[in-house]
């Protein structure tokens, strides 16, 4: 007789999570590991002194890129096993599920465990690493900023070499690095569009002020008196004579409680001085204002062609970089490159007129393309030279100085980006101290004369230099009397004089 007790159902199947797959599980570790990554580099960001102006792209842009791509996966992955049950109703079995019960697939799991593990240590000393990378040079230099090869070449030799680059272009605090990455937006575009100017324009408009970036490290109040410099050069003659100039540069003239002095005035706490530039390079300057803090007066020099007022928006403070504007980016002249060379012995001076036949190679209208360089350069000076046993020597530092001095598909070198120290090669000094702006009292801007900013200690050839001068000389051109109303860069460019 048949048991009437009826026998307990079997218990229905757990269903199954749609999480429990191979993608989703994948997903998780990534999302863990960029959360791991995120909380390092925030970390970092809220305890590190020297604030690192592309960290915040890792830490709030890159980290949560990354973890929202693994929630994506996370989930994307539960939708698509949900997806395959459905429509297989277990007639199939699970595309990606895990199997901790199957041998095969528990191997996998404990293998993909210490991977994943391996994973998140990685993420976190990547993390960490990534944070150093992105402040270092060749980040700017060769990864983010490529189009700018030619201001990586010139940073390297310059003054500021063992600056980086992100202290001066940026500095801390969040302002400014935000308007540097708007302005690293719109550049990017240009790049990848491939119409980006060449060459890049200068100055920069919206750089920081010089208060903010160049005061960090150089104290303009600071007493520095007269400082002594020696300028060596190389005639462009057959026999290459030396010719040197060593003078005292008045950086500052005056100490604490007198009237300031010097090269430093223009950037006194008592006055302020303000120009308008008519040109996008600031090079012509038809109007300035100094300005007396203490009393509020102020004098306006103007060149007798400029009327009017100028723009309130145009009108610019004076600051370091009016006159250190090429602090880090310093393209070096055809002249003065050569001239380097030949004290170095790179260049030897017993080839006639070498100076000047270096210069005319380097800057052969045939040459268009860096590529172009070497061989054009090498034939004119076999031309020039044949059978010099200097020859050889000769066109590798030609060669070399090329690659260093001009940039042809940028078309970047010193004559397209002026610099303001001295007067020699561009106007600098004498955009304003030229005896042309005057006041409407017929007032003109401090003196010209060359014992206004530097004292002349000794000049000339061989042993000329060794006469000392205590109380100063005037400058004796070595081509004779000059025009006293030619400027120094009306006939000197850096290159093959006008």
């Amino acid at each position: 007789m048949p048991d009437p007790t009826p026998k307990p159902s079997a218990a229905p199947a757990r269903s199954r999570s749609p999480f429990n797959n191979w993608i989703s599980a994948a997903g998780g570790v990534l999302a863990v590991g960029a959360l791991f990554s995120f909380a390092l580099l925030v970390w970092i960001d809220f305890t590190s002194g020297d604030k690192n102006p592309y960290l915040g792209i890792f830490t709030y842009l890159v980290a949560p890129g990354f973890l929202i791509s693994g929630l994506v996966a996370v989930f994307a992955g539960a939708w698509l096993q949900r997806r395959y049950a459905i429509k297989y109703a277990g007639e199939s079995p699970d595309r990606w599920q895990l199997k901790f019960d199957d041998p095969r697939q528990r191997r996998m799991i404990i293998l993909a465990t210490i991977g994943a593990v391996a994973f998140l240590l990685l993420s976190v000393f990547g993390s960490y690493q990534t944070y150093h990378y992105s402040e270092s040079v060749q980040f700017c230099g060769e990864v983010c900023h490529r189009a700018m090869n030619p201001e990586f070449v010139t940073y390297q030799r310059g003054a500021h070499a063992r600056v980086d680059c992100v202290d001066c272009h940026i500095g801390a605090g969040a302002e400014w690095f935000i308007k540097a990455k708007i302005n690293g937006t719109h550049q990017l575009i240009a790049y990848t569009l491939n119409n980006y100017s060449r060459p890049i324009a200068t100055p920069i408009k919206n750089l920081r002020p010089a208060q903010d970036i160049c005061e960090k490290c150089h104290w303009p109040e600071k007493f520095h008196g007269n400082i002594d410099v020696s300028f060596e050069h190389v005639l462009s003659d057959r026999g290459n004579t030396p010719y040197a100039v060593r003078m005292l540069m008045r950086v500052n003239t005056t100490r604490a409680g007198s009237p300031a002095g010097g090269i430093h005035w223009h950037v006194n706490r008592n006055e302020k001085v303000e120009y308008f530039a008519s040109d996008e390079k600031r090079q012509d300057i038809p109007w300035m204002r100094v300005t007396n803090k203490r009393d509020g007066t102020s004098r306006v020099y103007r060149t007798a062609a400029y009327k009017g007022e100028p723009p309130a928006g145009e009108i610019r403070t004076m600051d370091c970089m009016d006159c250190h504007n090429r602090p880090a980016h310093v393209f070096p002249t055809a002249n003065e490159a050569v001239e380097k060379s030949l004290a170095a012995g790179t260049l030897s001076l017993q080839l006639p007129n070498i100076k000047r036949e270096a210069v005319k190679a380097l800057l052969q209208k045939e040459i268009t393309t860096a590529a172009d360089a070497p061989q054009k350069i090498a034939d004119y000076l076999r031309a020039k030279y044949i059978g010099a046993p200097e020859l050889p020597a000769t066109i590798t530092e030609v060669q070399r100085i090329y690659t260093v001095t001009v940039f042809p598909e940028r078309k970047a070198d010193w004559r397209v980006y002026p610099n303001n120290i001295g007067h020699k090669d561009w106007p600098g000094c004498f955009r304003c101290h030229d005896d042309k702006h005057k006041t409407s009292l017929g007032e003109t801007v401090r003196s010209s004369d060359c014992r206004s900013c530097h004292t002349i200690l000794a000049q000339g050839k061989a042993a000329e230099i060794e006469l000392l001068n205590a109380k100063g000389m005037d400058f004796q051109h070595p081509g004779g009397d000059l025009d006293p109303d030619l400027t120094c860069s009306d006939c000197h460019n850096g290159g093959i004089q006008k």
